[in-house]
């Protein structure tokens, strides 16, 4: 396909994808130059990459494991509102983690609802800050994610499987040693390793819940040898350690992943036949997940509501950055995305999807520590946080952007390319008039995906950012540690509702007058 006529030239694209590759990894080798030889790491750098993979591999156990009861208990059972659960399980990877974290204090902190619950009856409350506290934030952004995917191997074993167990009379432990646990031993290892890579990244979780020096990971400590120390061989050394571990557990998330299947059926919608006991182990299974994922987000509307009325003016410009930042990044993410789709599209799949996916394996803070690095020289890097931010912001949402466009313009050139062809529409003309028509959806989908990742983000600004410059969810932050938490609150709501409500706008304005 490549090698044919074609209504579009793939070199948008392939100058798109190499500018982004040039971008990561420029920076990772400015980082990698920047490590002097023979420092080596300190007793306290062991130590934060010990607790980093220690957090990892149990935030990931723990996620999975919680996660294949409650796919279990979904796949098993057909109720109302069962979509509508099933599609909230998305809401956690858009929602910006300061509100969540914010959430989760509100629930189970020191001073939350279950730990006033145990002050009735005499129990000591729950002490949040630390490595149980990293894990309950990790478990509640991961948990479902996991249970998606474990969900998605359920819905493909075919549903005549599960018919002639039923004529044989086969239920309960049986059941799922037969036909659930082969599936799921084929599924949970590639989510695992996908939660544990995701997990790895963190950090706006260790910086609030991490509760001191035990409890720091390595992106926090590549942040503190920036911000406290100012020592660039340290964090670039840092930031080396982190791109291997990144990268390796990247792999491996796309290693175990591959599978053979689990046969073919005729598409039938799966019935089960299990027993009334089961029943009820679903039922708690689902409202417990419920309430989980759902408590945190309702105690951020009951304290944040309060919160707005004490707003300082600080916020209100802070938020006004986080829109124009996020609405810039949102520029940059469809000007790669689009054309990189395209030149996909045109069959240049290789290098470019390549260069689309190394976002998901470089870390933001390890790309803006090479930005620092190269910016430092030639001028001072505190005055470009704002572009630098939301440039990484574009990158880091580059991935899923494409994911969301490429089948579909797949999908339109082999349709009406020859068509443009035969009519003498090629280049500007086809993607005016054919192309971008026909991928509105898909677009505002990304675009709204983008922008809401971008206006939660607390990652690269907490590296470049000065006194007097501050987005949204860093201006939380700062809230939080003035011990101003009913203002943090308000800023926590504003920030969710800007977040969703760009999300809906812009999905909303691509899907308005398109094309389904």
């Amino acid at each position: 396909m490549a090698d044919r006529a074609q209504p579009l030239s793939p070199w948008p694209g392939i100058l798109a994808a190499t500018g982004v590759a040039a971008l990561i990894l420029g920076t990772l080798v400015a980082v990698v130059l920047r490590a002097e030889a023979g420092t080596g790491l300190g007793a306290s750098d062991w130590a934060a990459l010990r607790f980093t993979l220690v957090q990892a591999s149990l935030s990931a156990l723990f996620s999975v494991g919680l996660a294949v009861p409650v796919a279990r208990a979904l796949a098993r059972r057909r109720f109302p509102g069962r979509r509508v659960l099933i599609a909230l399980l998305g809401a956690p990877f858009i929602l910006p983690v300061i509100v969540a974290i914010l959430g989760l204090l509100e629930v189970f902190g020191r001073a939350g609802w279950v730990s006033q619950g145990l002050g009735l009856f005499g129990l000591e409350p729950i002490r949040i800050y630390g490595l149980h506290g990293v894990v309950l934030a990790h478990v509640f952004f991961n948990l479902p994610l996991a249970t998606r995917l474990i969900l998605q191997g359920w819905q493909e074993i075919p549903a005549e499987r599960f018919r002639l167990a039923a004529q044989l009379n086969i239920e309960g432990a049986s059941m799922f040693r037969l036909l659930e646990l082969p599936m799921l031993r084929q599924v949970v290892p590639g989510v695992l390793a996908v939660v544990f890579a995701i997990c790895l990244t963190s950090f706006a979780v260790a910086l609030t819940l991490g509760g001191g020096p035990r409890a720091t990971t390595i992106e926090l400590a590549i942040y503190q040898a920036f911000r406290f120390d100012f020592d660039l061989g340290r964090a670039a050394l840092l930031s080396a350690v982190q791109l291997i571990l990144t990268g390796t557990a990247a792999f491996l998330a796309l290693k175990v992943s591959l599978g053979e299947g689990f046969g073919g059926g005729l598409d039938r919608q799966v019935r089960r036949w299990d027993g009334r006991g089961s029943r009820v182990l679903d039922a708690v299974w689902i409202l417990l997940a419920g309430a989980f994922l759902l408590l945190p987000l309702a105690a951020i509307v009951l304290s944040g509501v309060p919160g707005l009325l004490e707003l300082p003016p600080v916020v209100v410009r802070a938020a006004l950055t986080s829109v124009g930042v996020a609405l810039v990044s949102t520029l940059i993410l469809l000007l790669l995305a689009l054309p990189m789709a395209a030149a996909v599209a045109l069959g240049r799949a290789g290098a470019v999807e390549m260069s689309g996916i190394l976002g998901l394996a470089a870390s933001p803070l390890v790309i803006g520590t090479g930005l620092f690095i190269v910016i430092f020289p030639i001028a001072d890097p505190f005055d470009f946080a704002l572009p630098v931010t939301a440039v990484v912001n574009a990158v880091m949402a580059l991935p899923f952007a494409l994911r969301i466009l490429v089948p579909r313009a797949r999908a339109v050139v082999a349709r009406y390319g020859r068509l443009g062809l035969s009519l003498d529409m090629g280049g500007w003309s086809f993607v005016r008039w054919v192309l971008l028509p026909r991928m509105r959806p898909q677009i505002g989908f990304a675009a709204g995906l983008g922008a809401a990742l971008s206006m939660g983000d607390l990652g690269v600004i907490a590296l470049f950012a000065d006194p007097e410059l501050a987005t949204l969810p860093l201006q939380i932050y700062r809230l939080m540690g003035a011990y101003r938490m009913e203002a943090a609150a308000g800023a926590a709501l504003l920030l969710l509702a800007l977040s969703m409500g760009l999300f809906w706008l812009l999905d909303r304005g691509g899907r308005w007058h398109a094309e389904a």
